[in-house]
């Protein structure tokens, strides 16, 4: 009888496959919506500081030439000066925790996003500044300067300046603990690290005026970022049930804030202990803090063009308070003014921030 095709001989069976072990899931991620609002309301906050600075710089910087307008303004402007510090720890929450660097092509990618629309929007700016005729140099050189880290005539972009090489110093620290080898990445922290001597020493050689190397970073903006990401990885509750007692002292700050503007200097640095202070105090109150859900949606839309906002709003802001503000306002009128200017501001800016993203015009103008 013959046997079946199905059967085999004895002895000459295959031997089984192993079973392969199932991949691994990626481990989910949570979303953090108290982040969302942190973003969104360090956008605001920036807002509201340049609104602060131009009724400031509108009255010359002293009282006496305009109360109203500079008590205003000095009460904006220190108001809103926990947003960069803010911003810093959330970069840096960004890079070691809610989304860490695997690879260096991925932190290219992430270079690529931000410098792109820096450039873009340094070029807008000159051009509009050339309309204008506000901008301080011809138009040529001040795009060369914005090449090596000059914020002319668009003050606000410093921060990113500073900002790219934080995270990349974090993501190179981070490839590392990990098991990579970043030689790249090392190398191009080298060049950032030498490159503000060699230009000193290339312009004393040659006798040439070369333009100032900017990118680069502070000793505080890197403490900001490292203990920004320890702080918000915290459980909830760590600061307690009631985090928003903790605005409190942060009003506390707000008032040394104010009196060190007025009576030490203006303007106050960032690595201040006052505006520390006042930045903890505003980071503590909004850790976990729990966002309704009908409110989501929204705030993750906003939260998401917050960066187009920060790079478009000096535009907007120079408009109206070049049209709108001067150094006779009475108080209460320079308040309002003062608010109105940062709503305004803040509207428009985020406006067309959502618009320019349905475009799909992100990778251009943030």
């Amino acid at each position: 009888m013959t046997m079946s095709s199905s059967v085999s001989r004895a002895g000459s069976a295959a031997p089984a496959p192993m079973p392969q072990p199932a991949p691994e899931p990626r481990p989910h991620r949570e979303h953090r919506y108290d982040i969302d609002l942190m973003r969104l309301l360090c956008s605001v906050g920036v807002i509201l500081c340049h609104t602060g600075s131009a009724f400031v710089n509108t009255a010359g910087r002293e009282a006496a030439n305009g109360p109203g307008t500079y008590w205003a303004g000095l009460v904006a402007d220190s108001a809103g000066r926990f947003a960069v510090p803010l911003f810093f720890a959330m970069a840096g929450w960004v890079v070691l925790v809610g989304a860490p660097v695997r690879d260096g092509r991925q932190l290219r990618g992430r270079i690529v996003r931000i410098v792109v629309p820096l450039a873009v929007w340094s070029a807008l700016y000159i051009a509009w500044g050339r309309v204008r005729s506000t901008n301080s140099a011809p138009a040529g050189d001040l795009a060369l300067d914005a090449l090596f880290g000059s914020v002319r005539p668009a003050y606000h972009l410093w921060y990113l300046y500073a900002y790219i090489p934080v995270i990349m110093l974090l993501a190179f620290a981070a490839l590392v603990r990990s098991g990579k080898r970043p030689w790249g990445l090392g190398i191009a922290l080298l060049v950032l690290g030498a490159a503000p001597t060699l230009f000193g020493d290339l312009s004393k050689m040659t006798d040439l005026e070369l333009p100032r190397f900017g990118w680069g970073f502070g000793p505080y903006q890197l403490i900001y970022a490292v203990l920004g990401a320890l702080v918000l990885a915290l459980p909830a509750g760590t600061f307690g049930r009631r985090s928003l007692r903790w605005l409190l002292p942060a009003g506390v700050c707000l008032a040394a804030v104010v009196a060190y503007q007025h009576g030490v200097h203006y303007t106050i640095p960032y690595a201040n202990v006052l505006v520390a202070l006042l930045s903890a105090g505003v980071l503590f109150s909004l850790h976990r803090l729990h966002v309704p859900e009908r409110l989501r949606p929204a705030l993750t839309r906003l939260a998401g063009v917050s960066f187009g906002a920060y790079m478009v709003h000096v535009l907007v802001l120079g408009v109206l308070t070049d049209a709108l503000v001067d150094d006779g306002l009475g108080l209460p009128a320079a308040a309002a003014l003062v608010l109105g200017i940062t709503v305004a501001t803040a509207a428009v800016s985020f406006g067309a921030a959502l618009l320019w993203t349905r475009l799909g015009l992100t990778r251009l103008l943030g």
